[in-house]
């Protein structure tokens, strides 16, 4: 496996064990940053690569819940692997129901953490996919202009050419073109296709 093209974050306000996980990581090829801070971590420049977060529980000032929170409030779709001296059932369940992909108490072995970084970094590329998809349908969105960004909601529907028309009393020469652009900038082969973009970016086939 080729690890120089993941990064994995290291938050931990323990210097000897930010030094210790960082020494592990690198010597399986890792790209590793450490921090001591979540706000440190979330000041970063994350660069667009398969990443985890190996992510220490208490922290000063944000916790490691409360950072989870921020990231997903801020779209960041790194996976989270939580470490943590005092853990107990209780912060287990939490941790998991918060989307951790892993739950590890110090000490840990590294068999363990590697085993939860590969699973991490496999998740990760998967979002990354995901989200670099998102974006792209999101560009293309942006591209149609008002009267066929209208035309693609109505579409997405279902919506014949006629009953566009209709509901929008011009001619169906007139939605027929509009229709026809908004395929050719939404790069979509079939209605299914462009049904399936519009759910990909959250739009459901209904107007409210």
């Amino acid at each position: 496996m080729n690890n120089h093209n993941s990064i994995i974050y290291v938050v931990d306000d323990d210097v000897s064990v930010g030094r210790a996980l960082r020494l592990l990581l690198k010597s399986y090829g890792f790209q590793v940053e450490t921090f001591m801070r979540a706000d440190s971590f979330l000041a970063f420049k994350h660069p667009k690569i398969p990443s985890c977060l190996v992510l220490d529980i208490r922290l000063p000032n944000i916790n490691g819940f409360a950072l989870k929170e921020i990231m997903a409030q801020r779209g960041m779709i790194t996976p989270i692997i939580f470490i943590t001296g005092h853990g107990d059932i209780p912060m287990t369940v939490k941790a998991m129901k918060a989307g951790a992909i892993d739950f590890l108490s110090k000490p840990f072995t590294g068999k363990k953490l590697l085993e939860a970084i590969t699973l991490a970094l496999s998740r990760s590329k998967v979002l990354n996919k995901k989200q670099a998809e998102k974006i792209k349908i999101k560009q293309r969105m942006e591209s149609l202009s008002p009267r066929e960004l209208e035309v693609f909601h109505f579409v997405i529907q279902g919506m014949l050419n006629k009953q566009i028309a209709s509901k929008r009393k011009t001619s169906l020469q007139t939605i027929k073109v509009h229709r026809g652009r908004v395929m050719q900038k939404m790069q979509a082969k079939t209605v299914t296709e462009l049904i399936g973009f519009a759910q990909k970016v959250g739009i459901t086939s209904s107007l409210d």
